[in-house]
């Protein structure tokens, strides 16, 4: 069926202020689940996965220990999941997921970057369920057939297997992230994975005018600006 994803979700960072964003971003990240698992990648998959993904982003080795030493703590922090749904400038659709500490202050903060750009947020499950929420796993390569035999021989449940502008691009259930990993793994030992994540994948896209193309770049900029925001993806296409 063939999937692309290269516009999933917005999440550059330009600036030294966004980069910023971004270590806390990972530093939440890693905390909660280092949190709610075991604070050792070795015996928690998803803390070790998170980690990959921080690294390849080239957060810091410092904010990653200090996220990981802090969830071995007594106490600390405690933050809850939320997503918000709606659609934006265009009537693109998105989904807003958070971890915040006050629910309050994030209602708040992500109802004004929909308001100020006359977007609508919409009840949960409403935007979300146009949406898939799949494994990825990249990298660059052309031997489909040979991942697809791969992950049939390991009996894992894949959905799609991509060959697109010299990589290979498998896809499969969120719930079948880590054996599809393993697998492809031990199946194909040189691999270096370029993707590696549990993602939200549109069913369909949205093409945007210039107009809406320029207040759409201007509400993700809102939405990054957030501290609690974690993830925005949308099914916006831009202008080329």
């Amino acid at each position: 069926m063939g999937r692309s994803f290269e516009n999933r979700k917005a999440s550059i960072f330009k600036t030294a202020a966004q980069k910023s964003k971004l270590y806390s971003k990972y530093g939440k990240q890693l905390y909660v689940v280092a949190k709610n698992g075991v604070p050792d990648p070795e015996n928690n998959p998803a803390l070790r996965n998170l980690i990959e993904r921080a690294k390849k982003e080239q957060v810091p080795a410092h904010v990653i220990d200090k996220a990981i030493e802090k969830a071995k703590g007594l106490g600390g922090e405690e933050f809850a999941s939320l997503r918000y749904e709606g659609f934006g400038p265009g009537g693109c659709m998105l989904l807003v997921d958070c971890l915040t500490d006050n629910n309050n202050r994030t209602i708040t903060d992500v109802r004004s970057a929909f308001t100020r750009c006359g977007a609508k947020m919409d009840p949960s499950g409403s935007v979300a369920r146009m949406f898939d929420h799949v494994a990825v796993l990249s990298f660059k390569g052309d031997n489909g057939d040979a991942v697809l035999e791969a992950m049939l021989n390991a009996d894992v449940d894949v959905e799609d297997v991509e060959v697109k502008d010299g990589h290979v691009n498998l896809f499969a259930p969120a719930s079948e992230f880590y054996k599809a990993k393993t697998a492809l793994l031990e199946a194909f030992p040189k691999v270096e994975l370029e993707t590696s994540e549990i993602t939200f994948i549109p069913q369909m896209q949205k093409e945007l005018n210039a107009e809406d193309a320029a207040m759409f770049e201007k509400f993700i900029n809102l939405l990054n600006d957030c501290d609690d925001v974690q993830e925005v993806y949308h099914n916006a296409i831009l202008p080329g």
